[in-house]
């Protein structure tokens, strides 16, 4: 195959791939990450003390910092392809062996590996549409917004097929041989239909030069910042509302599979419409501005709202995924607007933003838990999308 002979001969042949199939990868990469996130707090309660899973989390994000600021060598060395099949095939194994559970210390090393493969992932598909966009910039959000778009289709369902999988029987082992099995799907595609990738020219820069750029350019600055903000609040999306939800509000799967739904769903109506306004109408200072504010509002509401009407959880959740949706979407528009595909450093660096707020959420959560109850926490979560607001009123608009 192609792209194995690149990795001997350092040569690219063939045509570049379409914008279909990064947003066919896209969607079954989102799918397998999202069947097991949510269920995997509740998960690792098995082999594990509750305090200590934000602390398994931790140790998965900073290994996952670490293979990030490996990958752009990995890039040059191997092809985006071959790079992005090697992960896959790995996160399958061990999805794997989390799931057969044969040892609690099998299950958390292969769930820690996991934890530290999958965000690289997102940086190879950046790299596969950065490339496609190449230099038409006026494009940037509503190309970033139609694949976002795609993703929380793919997201929306996650869920659903989730509380599907457990069941009434709690069988929560069921999601990772699934999750194993769906990625073995994008391998498929990798092979087949990835052969004739066109690499960029991937420059290698030093992560002290790239701080020191970023450092200097005010917007990029903040825009990593906001970025890293949006991971916060997902880190603790993933990790604490479910389990919230299942051990303090008492809900089944099935119910909380549907909360997690509608949030998500959100993502599926607003992202595209966010990407064109953005490259259209307004720029996406005003709008990630609203997006941190309506964060700050979901969150301030989780401390109070004591029910079990999944109703009003679902409309919560919806009403939090609206406000993400409009950071996410003008946060990768206007980051990606500045670079191109041959700087994976640059993306780099953005993505890294992913395992790093993973880590400091879940050691900033876990220290919550154990000084707060568990609805107080979500005060800090507020907090902290607060200081999003102030920060997002500093960034000069793309309009």
């Amino acid at each position: 195959m192609d792209f194995y002979r690149h990795l001997f001969t350092k040569t690219s042949t063939g045509a570049p791939v379409t914008f279909m199939l990064v947003y066919l990868v896209s969607i079954i990469f989102t799918f397998q990450t999202l069947l097991t996130a949510y269920s995997s707090s509740s998960y690792l309660e098995q082999f594990i003390s509750p305090q200590y899973v934000g602390s398994l989390f931790a140790v998965g994000a900073a290994l996952a910092i670490l293979i990030t600021l490996a990958l752009p060598r990995l890039l040059r060395r191997l092809g985006n392809v071959l790079t992005t099949f090697l992960l896959v095939l790995f996160i399958n194994i061990s999805l794997l062996f989390v799931g057969l559970a044969i040892s609690p210390l099998i299950t958390l090393v292969a769930f820690v590996v996991y934890l530290a493969l999958n965000p690289q992932v997102y940086l190879n598909i950046d790299i596969f549409l950065e490339t496609l966009i190449g230099d038409a910039e006026g494009k940037t959000g509503s190309k970033r917004g139609l694949i976002l778009s795609i993703m929380s289709a793919a997201a929306f369902f996650s869920p659903l097929a989730m509380g599907y999988l457990i069941g009434s029987d709690n069988n929560l082992n069921a999601v990772y041989y699934a999750g194993a099995g769906v990625g073995l799907l994008m391998l498929a595609i990798l092979v087949t239909r990835f052969r004739h990738f066109y690499d960029p020219e991937y420059k290698l820069i030093k992560l002290k030069e790239v701080l020191s750029s970023a450092a200097k350019q005010s917007n990029i600055k903040i825009v990593l910042s906001t970025q890293f903000l949006l991971q916060f609040f997902y880190t603790w999306a993933v990790i604490y509302f479910p389990l919230y939800l299942a051990t303090e509000i008492g809900l089944p799967w099935s119910s909380i599979s549907l909360i997690l739904a509608s949030g998500l769903f959100a993502f599926v109506i607003f992202e595209y419409p966010i990407g064109l306004m953005a490259d259209r109408h307004w720029g996406e200072k005003e709008m990630m501005a609203v997006g941190f504010v309506v964060l700050v509002l979901a969150a301030s509401t989780m401390t109070f709202l004591d029910t079990d009407s999944v109703l009003l959880w679902m409309s919560l959740m919806f009403f939090s995924r609206f406000g993400a949706s409009l950071v996410e979407v003008t946060t990768e528009s206007y980051f990606f607007k500045q670079v191109k595909g041959d700087q994976p450093n640059l993306i780099s660096l953005f993505r890294l933003t992913r395992p790093l707020a993973n880590l400091i959420g879940a050691l900033v959560g876990s220290i919550a838990l154990a000084f707060l109850p568990f609805n107080f926490i979500f005060f800090i979560l507020a907090a902290v999308m607060a200081s999003g607001v102030f920060i997002t009123s500093y960034l000069v608009d793309t309009k």
